[in-house]
């Protein structure tokens, strides 16, 4: 046997057994073959970018997003949501210059077509957005998640981007 054909071999039979660190974030692939979207997500993973709908900005610091007064994801539905309900968790930071410039921040939302309380942040610092979704939202293998800020920085300082507030990641879990 060439040294060649033994490589392939052995990658052969080790590779499939590994996972690549980054992968943790990946859904596992139900019995249907069609692989789950991730119900939890952070903005700076490329696996999960394609679930950033829209209103979303470049990864900056290799860790997280602006937004702009309005965007939208798709988190898949864990097992057991669809019965009980779930859970969303919303990682976000409201900047100081926001603060300097808006004093505050409202955010609200939808999951599906069901509302979400909104939250008023007039401090800067990091938060978690957290609201319970019913289980007749979480009906399908996922569900879009959309949310909206009462007002945002207009672009200024050559930067084009109307800034709303920094998302890192977000979760849907099953209650």
């Amino acid at each position: 046997m060439n040294r060649l054909t033994w490589w392939i071999l052995a990658a052969a039979l080790v590779l499939p057994g590994c996972k690549h660190p980054e992968q943790k974030q990946q859904s596992e692939i139900p019995e249907s073959g069609i692989p789950r979207m991730a119900s939890t997500i952070k903005t700076n993973d490329g696996h999960t970018a394609g679930q950033l709908n829209s209103g979303f900005y470049g990864i900056e610091n290799g860790a997280w997003r602006w937004t702009g007064k309005q965007f939208a994801m798709t988190l898949g539905v864990p097992p057991g949501a669809a019965q009980k309900g779930g859970l969303l968790q919303l990682k976000l930071s409201v900047p100081q210059v926001s603060i300097d410039k808006l004093q505050s921040l409202t955010l609200s939302g939808t999951a599906d077509s069901s509302p979400l309380a909104p939250e008023t942040y007039s401090k800067a610092g990091q938060y978690t957005y957290e609201r319970e979704i019913p289980a007749s939202a979480l009906a399908g293998d996922s569900v879009k998640v959309s949310f909206q800020l009462d007002k945002a920085m207009a672009p200024a300082g050559g930067d084009v981007r109307e800034l709303g507030i920094i998302v890192s990641g977000a979760s849907l879990l099953a209650k």
